[in-house]
Formats: structure tokens, sequence, C-alpha cells
């Protein structure tokens, strides 16, 4: 009996499955994909149990099997189920909370607004440099380390940004690194100013808006109430058309919630925006009117295969957009310890408050348990960093048996801490759509690959880049 474990899915009448431990893919007609159930036992009892086809036909589709498992494309084996120690690696990147503020107050926001549920107040220009400082000195020999800036908003903070960048390159020349910024913003206070700032020092973007006007503006208002999508379409349309051949990246971050579960709609109305890089994400919440519940689980994953069916639609027109839980890269995708261990939260990422104080990633700010030192001290809980080290698909409950185990790796800490209190514990809806869009991304690889052949496939009209991090 084979050992390795596979996954197989059918959408539209398309037989798929993935072999979980080499990442192989294949597209099958259905008599080998109902075989594939049946594989290892005598061929006798096949024979017996599939009588709609010939012996011919069975033992034929057998061999192709049979091949398949001696080039170990399917039934692999799993080289790290018997165990698996993570590396300890050096600081790659820092989130930098520079606002614990805002001026909007959307409904979900897990920042409560901008304060983490503590008190509102702005990064100070020393607290940021600490953290340069902090990052160059435990980043190793890396060559490349990374700044988020983050929120609340952080456009409240301009000229601390602007303070932090210029100290990090300077810095970063002297110790022979070089710096990626990327920058979250709700996109209310980009100014032509601030958007040619942004261009000039080649500042990834993450803009805020979650689709159409209704949808958007019954979740994110100001402080009086008020809706922003007319006031911050126009700006975010100016920035990306600023970047339409600019080498740094944009994405535009929506939110889905219980209110919106025909979310296609809204990625949609995001693309005839004009907008090619999109990514609408699950709300997290454990409470409200809006929170996901069990019961929508199956009306979200039908909506992930009628995104993925328009996704497909408009890039056989011409009219491509870059979606990023589609973006599955199966060549040359993250390396093992990412695969394993996701994000690096806590270990090779960490956040930054306007106080100082280090946590595992922006979501874990305010959660007293989770503290993990400051800025002037450096890590004062160094169990903690072990603890999140060690939070990898081999040591997270029903992670081990999980066919998605290498492409979502683990899932969300701070979501399966929300829910849970517990890190290894992933959220069990989150892992249910996780898994429904990664079998969406896989359709859309091999539908792609079947235009290819047939010599289907017209020219990108989107610029597909590499999925940034989306944190």
């Amino acid at each position: 009996m084979p050992l390795g474990q596979i996954h197989k899915f059918a959408i539209r009448d398309t037989y798929i499955v993935l072999d979980v431990a080499s990442g192989s893919i294949h597209e099958l007609d259905r008599l080998a994909w109902d075989l594939l159930d049946y594989y290892g036992r005598p061929t006798e009892e096949i024979l017996q149990t599939l009588p709609g086809y010939s012996p011919e036909e069975i033992l034929e589709a057998l061999q192709e099997i049979d091949d398949l498992v001696a080039q170990r494309q399917l039934f692999s084996e799993d080289l790290y189920r018997f165990g698996y120690t993570a590396p300890i690696s050096e600081l790659k990147s820092m989130c930098f909370n520079v606002s614990h503020d805002c001026n909007l107050r959307c409904r979900y926001c897990f920042a409560e607004g901008g304060p983490f549920g503590g008190q509102r107040g702005l990064m100070s220009l020393d607290v940021g440099k600490r953290g340069i400082d902090y990052l160059l000195e435990h980043s190793g020999g890396r060559p490349h380390v990374e700044v988020d800036f983050f929120g609340g908003e952080p456009l409240l903070n301009l000229a601390v940004v602007k303070g932090i960048m210029e100290y990090a390159k300077e810095k970063g020349r002297e110790a022979g690194k070089t710096f990626q910024f990327t920058l979250t913003t709700n996109a209310t206070l980009l100014t032509d100013e601030v958007i040619d700032f942004l261009n000039r020092e080649n500042v990834n973007l993450v803009l805020s808006l979650d689709g159409r006007r209704e949808v958007n503006d019954a979740m994110r208002y100001d402080v009086r109430g008020k809706g922003v999508y007319d006031q911050i379409v126009p700006r975010i349309q100016k920035v990306v058309q600023s970047r339409r051949h600019h080498p740094a990246y944009y994405y535009i971050r929506g939110t889905y919630t219980g209110k919106n579960l025909d979310f296609t709609r809204d990625v949609l109305h995001l693309a005839d925006l004009g907008f090619d890089q999109l990514s609408v994400e699950p709300v997290i919440a454990a409470e409200g009117d809006y929170a996901l519940r069990d019961e929508d689980i199956e009306t979200i994953e039908k909506e992930y295969e009628r995104l993925a069916e328009a996704y497909l639609a408009r890039r056989k027109k011409g009219e491509s957009f870059s979606f990023f839980h589609f973006n599955l890269e199966l060549q040359e995708g993250p390396c093992l310890p990412r695969r394993l261990s996701g994000c690096g939260a806590g270990h090779d990422y960490l956040a930054l408050t306007p106080e100082g104080d280090f946590y595992p990633c922006h979501q874990f700010v305010g959660r007293e348990k989770y503290l993990m030192g400051n800025v002037f001290e450096g890590i004062t809980r160094p169990d903690l960093r072990e603890t999140f080290r060690e939070a990898h698909v081999y040591n997270k409950v029903s992670c081990p048996s999980c066919w998605a185990r290498f492409y979502c790796s683990g899932g969300c800490h701070a979501n399966a801490d929300l829910f849970h209190g517990d890190i290894m514990k992933p959220h069990e809806l989150e892992c249910r759509l996780q898994r429904k869009r990664l079998e969406c991304a896989i359709y859309i690889k091999v539908r792609l690959a079947q235009d290819e052949a047939e010599g289907m496939v017209p020219e990108s009209s989107g610029k597909e880049k590499a999925p940034m991090s989306l944190r």
C-alpha cells in the first residue's frame, strides 16, 4: 500500500490530483481519477469494482499510475513526517507600527481604530532609529532586509516614516545591506506630494479598499461615520496609474465579511476600476453581525469557484488581473522552512510599537502575553521566540495530516490564538477557506495549461508579479 498522501478534487468536470509531498499536479480522465481510490488493492478486485470500464482500459490506466508512482509523482513519501527541526534564522523583517492612531473607524479593524486596545500615539524618530539598528544588528548575513510601515494609519506620521527610511538607507549602506520598504495605507492622505515621495523611494504599497461603494462604506468610514469610497478611489487610481511601469509593487487589499458573501462582484469591481493587483481576504472576527459563520462556508467555497471562472474568462479576453490567493508558484516557490513555518512571526519577523515594544507580528500587538521585549533591552522572552520557531506544520494540531500543509504553512498564528488561545491550534474556518482557495489556484493552473496547449492564451494585459507580503 502506498505511503504517500494525495489529494484529489474536481471542479467543472476537470479531475485533478495533487501529490502532496512532491507537489506534482496531474489532470486525469475520470477512470484514472476513480482508480486512485483503489490503487494498491489486488488487480482482480479492482477489475470487479469498476464494472463500467473494460479490463483493457483499467489495466492501461493502472500502468500509467504505476509509472507516476515510480517517478515519485504520485504517493511520494513525506521525508520530514518522522521529524523536522526548524532552523535558527536571523531577523529578516520588521513591522514598524509608526502610528497607533487612525482617521478611520473601520468596523472590523483588529487595531480597534488604531490604538490596539491601548493609548493612541505616534512612534518617535528615536524609537524608529533604534528599530533599524536592531534589525541590522540581528539580520546576520542577510543582504536584504524589509521594513513594513503599519498603523493605524502610517501616513499620519509621515515625517517619522521619512526619517526612518533615510536613516535605514544610510545605515544599510554602511552595513552592506539594502532595504525594501512597504507601507499599508487607507489612502485618505495620498496627496500628489505623498505619491511622488513613495514612488521616488520605490515603496511597495498595500492600499485598503473593499470593493463596491456600498460594501466599502458599510465597513470603512471616518470618525464622523461617513463612508470614504468616493474620497479614496480617485487617489488610489492616481497612484496605481503612476505605477504602470514602476518597479515597486502595489496591492489593493480588501476584506469581505458575512455581509458580502458575493465578493466576486467586489473583486471584479476593483478590476473594472483599473486595478490589476488584487487581494480580498476573509474578515477575521470572533463576533459581530459581519463575522463569517460555519454555515457560510459552503457559500464561500462556491464563490471562490465562481471567482476562478471569472478570472479565467477575463484572462482569455486579455483583461487579466492578479488575485493574491490564486498566485501559486509551482516551479520556484518558497524555501522549505518558509513552507513549513509560514510568515516567520516571532523569530525572523517582529513588530515594533510606538513605545518600542516587540511583538511577534502586528496582529499580536496589545496581547500582553506575547510581549517579547523592547527595542532598548532587546528580546526579554527568548522562550516566546523559541515557541514561534517551533510553530511549524509538524507541531500544529491537524496540520501533519492536512494535504494543504506545504502551501498554507499552518495558517495564521494570530488567528489561532484569537479563536483558541493557542498558536498551535489553527482556526478551522480559516483552514477550510485556505484549502478551497488552493484548489481553485491549482484548477486555474490546469486550465491555463490546457489553453496554452491549445494555443488559446492571449498576452496578459496585467503585470502579474510574484506575490509580495500582505501582512
